[in-house]
């Protein structure tokens, strides 16, 4: 498991200790080995997320990752089945910009 340069949310949080916040502009990494129980369980709640609006979050007790995200969403299945089988699936979520298209006159 890796992490990798993130900043802490400044706000203060007086039901429990602060969470890190990772913001824009920042790079962030981690790793989990589950059950596939456990990972079916992220994945349905990652879904219930993305099918009701555009913005997730994804948070531990450490530390918190908002995301804003926009589309096209990027699905790819990645399947080898020489030796030992293995499929991957990657999602890509593209972030959403907030600017506004110029006013024409």
């Amino acid at each position: 498991m890796t992490d990798t340069d993130h900043s802490t949310d400044d706000g203060e949080d007086s039901d429990g200790p602060e969470r890190t916040t990772i913001r824009t502009g920042r790079e962030f990494e981690q790793e989990y080995r589950l059950d596939a129980s456990e990972a079916g369980t992220f994945l349905i709640e990652l879904g219930e997320q993305l099918r009701d609006g555009d913005e997730l979050t994804v948070a531990t007790d450490e530390w918190e990752l908002p995301f804003a995200f926009g589309e096209p969403v990027e699905l790819e299945l990645d399947f080898d089945g020489v030796g030992e089988p293995e499929l991957e699936i990657e999602l890509e979520l593209p972030g959403r910009t907030d600017e506004k298209a110029p006013d024409i006159e």
